[in-house]
């Protein structure tokens, strides 16, 4: 039998899905988290086409997987100041917020690009498979970028319960 407080908990567990979002102008990344907020998994790469598209298969996204966060790399310079890309970005973020019912967040990506293509380049994959890969496993590492850090807050504030 199902009790209230267990039902409320499954809920709360069930909705916790974040989308990730490695941004590009030809194409997207995309991984979303599991219902318990723990891991990322990729999801097959966004080919750009027109911006409203763009953001209508994003919005398709958010629905179908129930998402209640979206997350996008922000590519910000090595120093921690803005590029233009992360301008573009930026734009691109406040675009997605007026489509979407849930918030919209930036998230410090540099360097998942080429951390994505060391670990593809390590795991002995030919380079044509490596430039498909590629935008699907940055999304995925900033995403579980923002997991572990969730995970990391709620582990150091529980400790200062204690």
């Amino acid at each position: 039998m199902l009790t209230t407080s267990l039902v409320a908990r499954l809920n709360t567990i069930v909705s916790r899905r974040i989308l990730g979002i490695d941004f590009g102008t030809k194409r997207m990344g995309l991984a979303v988290s599991d219902a318990l907020g723990i891991t990322a998994q990729g999801l097959p790469t966004l080919e750009r086409t027109r911006l409203a598209d763009d953001l209508e298969r994003l919005r398709a996204l958010a629905e179908e997987y129930s998402v209640e966060r979206v997350l996008v790399g922000n590519p910000i310079g090595h120093r921690g100041g803005e590029t233009s890309m992360s301008q573009r970005v930026a734009e691109f973020a406040e675009k997605l917020r007026q489509r979407l019912p849930c918030p919209v967040d930036l998230w410090d990506e540099r360097l998942t690009s080429a951390e994505a293509n060391r670990t593809l380049r390590e795991s002995g994959m030919s380079i044509g498979k490596r430039q498909r890969a590629v935008d699907r496993v940055a999304a995925v590492l900033l995403l579980q970028s923002y997991l572990d850090f969730l995970e990391n807050e709620r582990n150091r504030q529980g400790g200062a319960e204690e």
